[in-house]
C-alpha cells in the first residue's frame, strides 16, 4: 500500500467526493511552495492549488473557513519516526 501513488486530489472533509480515509491514515503531508504546510483541506496537483484552513474560525455548518491558494504542490507521505 505504501508504493501506491498519492491521488491527484485530496479532501480532508468526510462530505468531499475527494475524501480517501485510507489514504489519510497514512499520514499525509503537503509542500506547498516549497514549504510544508499543517492547514491544508483539500489540494489539488494538476489543476496546482491548495485549501488553507483560516485560523480556528468555522462556518455555520461547523466546517472551517479556507482560503484557495494557486502554486506548485507536492504531497508525500510522511515517515513513521517520530
Amino acid at each position: 500500500m505504501n508504493d501506491s501513488p498519492l491521488p491527484d486530489r485530496l479532501s480532508v472533509d468526510p462530505d468531499s467526493p475527494h475524501h480517501h480515509a485510507e489514504v489519510l491514515e497514512r499520514g499525509i503531508g503537503v509542500r506547498f511552495r516549497g514549504e510544508d504546510r499543517t492547514n491544508v483541506e483539500e489540494y489539488c496537483v494538476s489543476e496546482g492549488w491548495v485549501r488553507l484552513a483560516v485560523g480556528n474560525r468555522v462556518d455555520r455548518r461547523g466546517k472551517p473557513l479556507t482560503i484557495k491558494l494557486s502554486g506548485e504542490v507536492e504531497p508525500y507521505v510522511r515517515g513513521n519516526a517520530d
